[in-house]
Formats: structure tokens, C-alpha cells, sequence
């Protein structure tokens, strides 16, 4: 089969590689329909993130055909099921998943020791990231092994076209959970960092869920457009102070619900005093991260405020102003999707209307375009907000 694969630092190559066959009796295999390049593609691409190989498949937002399932899948799902397949591999039986904590899930990372050594902490398996994560094959191909399958699927209606039903994946749960776990009233306003496709569906969310008013702060004027028509406020931190803009627009008082949707690679809206700053102690070895935008929210965020955290963080961040966090007295809720925790309101949602989340596609080409759509991607050519690929 084709599938997009991992060379080095930023060489992704469309390559024939073995098809997927069933493991073990809880596996399925998909005929994969669509499939998406995300933000976080982007920090293996540039190798930001380790435990990486060359010849690991890509991808983790992926939909399809079931083709085959393993023996253990207990009627669950059948050949010609139509699935989404969530990035988290879920056991469904321990601990953590009763809880409803997916993306921590204690059985599927089956390399969880390289992440307990590297970092002190794992995550459920992921398909298509790195080693720590599991190693396990990415859906950026013609065919995809599910493993633990018969929890790890989002079964979905025929008659509705991939493009509203493949973001349940990642993305559209992913910006749900930034917003759901701020607690929103309807009183607040919502302030959202980066409006990226992640960012997209948080605004999204943040006025389903009944946000008095969404700021959203970008500076690419593709995104900050899309992020009006969805509901927000914009703020365009090339040429406006976001401090001031966020103290006109809450009485002075700041946002009561801030939103990282940006994480590690923040310092793209940081000034070029703390992106020299954050560059050199990642030189040194003095942190792996920039946060930036983490610095900011802490200091513009109304007292009592909450703090959410849905932007990818590797490692270490340095200078963070732990000071004004307590004294201010924030909370702060991160983590991994849960995806599953979320995905039958959402699906429903989209069933019923509430929302379509394909407006954020904004490029569809063949997989094996996937290698250049990876640079249009990074480098925000064409005003690429969403890749959309099709095996």
C-alpha cells in the first residue's frame, strides 16, 4: 500500500510499504477513506518531538472502511462498518478509562517504559506518533490496523460526507475539551490563543456552549477571518497590543476563560526579545519548550479565572510566573484529548446541524501529495488552514 512516511527531520515521503495485517484478536483493519495532516504532524516533521524512526507511517486523524476484524472484536464492528478512528488507542477496561481519562489510558502504549525514562509520564498509544507514544502505524495510508478496536472506533452514519465526520478524530473533540473544561458561564468572556484548526473548533465550541463573548488572537488574516464568521472577536498581535486590546474589550479586567491553542511553538507569536530569549535556553538545554503564549495568559487572565491547555507541550518550559498563577488564584486543566469521552454529543451535533466542522478544509488532494502539502502546511502557503488527503 502508499502511506506517508518518516524520513528524518521534515522528509515525509509517499512510499509503498507493507499492508496492515490482524495482530491480535481485538485488531481491525480499515480501508482508510480520508485522512488529515494536524498541527502536531508538524513537530514530528520538524523533529521537535523525539522517538521518531525512519520508516514510522504518519497520521492520526483518519476514517474508513472496516475490511477485516480480529476474532475478539465481540460483534462490535463488522465488515462494511464505516468508522472514525479517535488518535488515542483505548483499552476500555482499566482504570482510567471507566473514568472517562482516555487519553491516559494504562494498557495501549505499549513502549510506555521510553516515556516513563524520557519524561516521567506516558499517554495512551497514539497512531502515527512517535515511539513514546507506542510506535504504532499512522492512518496516512491506503489501509490502517486498529488496534483494540473494539473500543477504539466512533462507528458513523452512512450519508454523511468524511469532511463533517473525520475531525470527531482529533480536532473537533480536541477544541470541545479546551472549551468544555473552562467551565464556561454565561457571562464570560473566552479568550483563545492561535487559530488554527484546533483554535477553530474551540471558538466553535466556546459559543455553543454559551460564551458571553470569543476573543480569538492570530495574525494570519485567513484564520482571523474564519475565526469571525465562527463568532469571535479578532486580535491581530503583528499590529495590535493583545494586552490593551484584551483590557478594552473586558472593562480592563481580563478574560475569565483563557486557551492555549498554540503550545510549544508559541514563540511564533512572541516578540523577538523572548524568542531569542527561549531559543538560546532550548540551545543550552535549559528548557524544550517556548511558552509564550503560556506566560501571557497567566498574566492577562481575570483572577479566579481558569486556564486551558489543549496546545502540545514536550517537555520542560522555563520562566513560567508560578507567582502571579497562585496569587491569582487560576486553575489550570491540560491534557491529551479524551476523545471518546466526547465524541456521541458531537457526532449528534453534527447529525442535527449544530455545526459542520468541514468549514475548515480548505485544501483536498491525493495522499500521495501529501509530502509537499506538508510544507504548504507549515509554511501557511495558499492560505492552508486544513489538508484534507484522499488514498
Amino acid at each position: 500500500m502508499k502511506a506517508l512516511v518518516w524520513h528524518g527531520k521534515e522528509d515525509i515521503r509517499c512510499d509503498t510499504v507493507t499492508d496492515p495485517e490482524i495482530q491480535d484478536p481485538r485488531d481491525a483493519i480499515i480501508k482508510v477513506t480520508s485522512c488529515a495532516i494536524c498541527g502536531s504532524d508538524l513537530h514530528l516533521f520538524h523533529n521537535f518531538i523525539p522517538g521518531m524512526l525512519p520508516g514510522d507511517i504518519m497520521g492520526h486523524e483518519t476514517m474508513g472502511e472496516v475490511v477485516e476484524v480480529g476474532s475478539g472484536v465481540d460483534g462490535k464492528l463488522k465488515k462494511g462498518d464505516r468508522i472514525v478512528v479517535p488518535f488515542t488507542i483505548i483499552c476500555g477496561e482499566c482504570d482510567q478509562c471507566k473514568r472517562g481519562n482516555f487519553s491516559v489510558c494504562e494498557t495501549t502504549n505499549r513502549k510506555r517504559h521510553l516515556a516513563d525514562k524520557a519524561f516521567g509520564h506516558a499517554t495512551a498509544g497514539l497512531f502515527g506518533y512517535t515511539h513514546l507514544t507506542g510506535g504504532y502505524p499512522g492512518g496516512q495510508a491506503e489501509y490502517l490496523r486498529v488496534p483494540f478496536a473494539d473500543a477504539t472506533h466512533i462507528k458513523v452514519p452512512s450519508g454523511i460526507p468524511d469532511e463533517q465526520l473525520l475531525f470527531l478524530s482529533d480536532i473537533f473533540p480536541t477544541g470541545w475539551q479546551a472549551a468544555a473544561q473552562c467551565d464556561i458561564e454565561p457571562t464570560d468572556t473566552v479568550a483563545i490563543w492561535g487559530c488554527g484548526p484546533v483554535g477553530q473548533m474551540a471558538i466553535r465550541s466556546a459559543v455553543l456552549l454559551g460564551a458571553n463573548q470569543v476573543i480569538a488572537i492570530d495574525c494570519l488574516p485567513e484564520r482571523l477571518s474564519m475565526a469571525e464568521a465562527g463568532g469571535a472577536t479578532t486580535i491581530n498581535f503583528e499590529t495590535e497590543s493583545v494586552l490593551e486590546r484584551l483590557n478594552d474589550l473586558t472593562d480592563g479586567r481580563g478574560p475569565e476563560k483563557c486557551i492555549d491553542c498554540v503550545g510549544m511553538e508559541s514563540h511564533v507569536m512572541a516578540s523577538l526579545p523572548d524568542t531569542l530569549l527561549d531559543r538560546a535556553k532550548q540551545m543550552v538545554m535549559a528548557e524544550s519548550d517556548r511558552p509564550h503564549v503560556l506566560r501571557e495568559m497567566i498574566y492577562v487572565c481575570r483572577p479566579g479565572g481558569i486556564i486551558s491547555v489543549p496546545g502540545v507541550y514536550s517537555g520542560l518550559s522555563d520562566m513560567l510566573p508560578m507567582g502571579a498563577f497562585m496569587n491569582k488564584g487560576l486553575t489550570m486543566r491540560t491534557g491529551q484529548t479524551h476523545v471518546n469521552r466526547w465524541t456521541d454529543d458531537l457526532l449528534h451535533r453534527i447529525e442535527e446541524g449544530e455545526i459542520d466542522p468541514s468549514f475548515v478544509i480548505t485544501h483536498t488532494v491525493p495522499l500521495e501529495q501529501g509530502p509537499e502539502m506538508y510544507q504548504v502546511f507549515r509554511d501557511k502557503r495558499d492560505s492552508c488552514v486544513k489538508v484534507v488527503l484522499k488514498p
